[in-house]
């Protein structure tokens, strides 16, 4: 679709794929056509889960910091910080589940665009980090907020103050990652678990991203109303009626979803 990011559809799930020789380095251009990625798959009723990835190689070795290095704070403050968050806010919108697929390196906002996926499937060889502090500056694309969401504060603040790389093992040890596997079976991987949500209950699905990433932001009173309302929405839906109906005649597991 675009010249740095292509969205493949088949059989229920959608790639996107970050294709910028040689790291995929994303620069303003990429970044637009995440946020378009975005939009598509997530109006497109055959994409049941996502993935995101950036080929065999690597994932995405950061922002690129040639188009970076020359602006000034005003430049910076007034147009490219904002694209850096609305890329990345416009990933972690899309209401289906979303599996990054990590081969390579992972840095800076390659990280912080593995991290606005539901989940992290990597390489044994890959490495993730935030090296940003050693360019004298911090993340910007969400990596001090939802890293800190996803590691906890400390760890959190031990990659963003360090700079440092993070192995695969350590990752899974923290929680940077959620499965680590070969490194020529990270796609497959990756395909085979957003397999698993073709033909689910797509508008449940739907309701449970948006109250668990809604209510994380919020007190647990707060957060119950959100869950409360999603799930009483549900029941205008024709899954609900489907589910239901299926779990009293046929027992649980069986029902067939329209996803209307």
């Amino acid at each position: 679709m675009g010249e740095f990011v292509r969205v493949e559809v088949e059989d229920g799930v959608a790639t996107i794929r970050l294709d910028r020789p040689k790291m995929n380095a994303l620069d303003a251009a990429m970044q637009r056509e995440l946020i378009e990625a975005a939009r598509q798959v997530a109006e497109d009723d055959a994409v049941a889960a996502v993935i995101l990835y950036g080929g065999e190689r690597v994932f995405a070795a950061g922002a690129d910091i040639k188009e970076m290095a020359p602006m000034s704070d005003a430049e910076m403050s007034a147009g490219h910080s904002h694209l850096l968050q609305d890329f990345a806010k416009a990933l972690a919108a899309i209401p289906k589940p979303v599996i990054a697929a990590v081969t390579g390196y992972a840095l800076g906002g390659g990280l912080e665009t593995a991290l606005t996926a539901d989940f992290r499937v990597a390489g044994e060889g890959a490495k993730l980090g935030v090296p940003e502090i050693t360019l004298g500056v911090i993340p910007g694309a969400g990596g001090t907020q939802r890293l800190a969401r996803l590691i906890g504060t400390s760890r959190a603040k031990d990659l963003v103050f360090s700079g440092r790389h993070v192995k695969a093992d350590e990752a899974l040890r923290i929680g940077l990652v959620d499965r680590v596997v070969p490194d020529a079976e990270v796609y497959t991987a990756a395909r085979e678990w957003a397999s698993t949500f073709v033909g689910g209950a797509a508008l449940a699905l739907r309701a449970a991203k948006q109250a668990i990433d809604a209510g994380i932001e919020t007190d647990l009173e707060a957060g119950l109303e959100i869950e409360r309302t999603r799930f009483a929405a549900l029941f205008a839906t024709e899954d609900q009626k489907t589910g239901m109906k299926s779990f009293m005649e046929e027992g649980p597991g069986k029902a067939k979803f329209s996803g209307r």
